[in-house]
């Protein structure tokens, strides 16, 4: 059943991305602003406290319908439920539609276009992506692709339906901590509430990060792949965040998986060919997880 629901939420969020505007709202960020402010200069156990208790809340009536739902009906309110909170989770926007417009944007040359395009996808992320424009939209794509698809059909896949909504929040309110911090131009203090959140949202993207990363490795240059994951690994080391050192193996990865195909690419249709490119690399990573799954559930290891 969880794979049927994953399929036509995916099927369905290709066909309906542009009604699905409800899901660009920012419903929680007024949920974040309130609890920050009450935690103002505030850090230590309190805070972590806080932290699971602002991303478990909006998580709970998912869970507490899915369990209401699941006998009733053969199962049919709950798989329709499940693939709502599936397109929902899916996103804010389509990655591919950003990469599209993002695209279409270089091509007519019209660079303030495209440099909106960019931070959208960019986020206003506190890592550290690149040292150019290009390379940091290439490894902004890889990386959201974890945070927008993977991170949530992981958590679907465990968890069920709370499962994918939780890994959506605490990528809601990791961004929003980000974006506030960005906006005041003060860096974030390590313990506060938007730190804490990091960590959040990195201990549930580790598993999927690493997952994604091998789908993408399989997708492009698998020899190139492994070389940069290597490099990953090397370059950060156990004091970075966990967030961080998720984010940066997606990107050398990712990159090291599409190298090998612009090696020919003329020097004026690089920017193109390398957004392209990337998101060449996700599509079938994420046909390589479908895959996958349903060689699990075929042999009764998920359901």
């Amino acid at each position: 059943m969880s794979l049927l629901a994953l399929l036509f939420a995916l099927f369905c969020e290709r066909g309906l991305t542009h009604l699905l505007h409800l899901r660009e709202l920012r419903w929680l960020d007024p949920y974040f602003d309130q609890a920050e402010r009450a935690l103002a200069g505030r850090s230590g156990a309190i805070v972590g406290v806080a932290a699971l208790l602002l991303v478990a809340l909006p998580v709970l009536p998912v869970v507490l319908v899915a369990r209401w739902l699941d006998p009733r009906l053969l199962g049919l309110l709950e798989f329709a439920f499940a693939v709502g909170v599936l397109l929902f989770s899916f996103g804010p926007r389509d990655l591919k539609d950003e990469v599209d417009d993002y695209v279409a944007a270089l091509e007519g040359r019209d660079h303030e276009e495209a440099a909106r395009r960019g931070e959208d996808l960019l986020e206003s992320s506190p890592t550290a992506l690149g040292s150019g424009a290009r390379e940091a939209v290439e490894e902004a794509i890889f990386i959201q692709a974890n945070n927008r698809i993977f991170g949530v059909i992981f958590w679907f896949m465990v968890l069920g339906a709370g499962g994918a909504w939780l890994y959506r929040v605490s990528d809601m309110l990791r961004r929003r901590a980000a974006i506030e911090a960005a906006r005041r131009g003060v860096p974030r203090v390590q313990g506060d509430l938007g730190s804490v959140l990091v960590v959040l949202h990195g201990i549930l993207a580790w598993l999927p990060a690493r997952l994604t990363a091998l789908a993408y490795a399989f997708a492009g240059s698998l020899e190139d792949a492994v070389g940069n994951w290597r490099s990953a690994v090397q370059q950060l080391g156990p004091a970075s965040g966990v967030l961080d050192r998720a984010e940066d193996l997606l990107a050398h990865v990712g990159k090291g998986s599409l190298q090998p195909s612009l090696a020919e690419v003329p020097a004026e249709q690089i920017d193109v060919a390398t957004a392209r490119g990337a998101w060449r690399i996700v599509q079938p990573a994420l046909w390589i997880w479908l895959a996958a799954i349903a060689l699990l559930v075929i042999t009764g290891a998920v359901v």
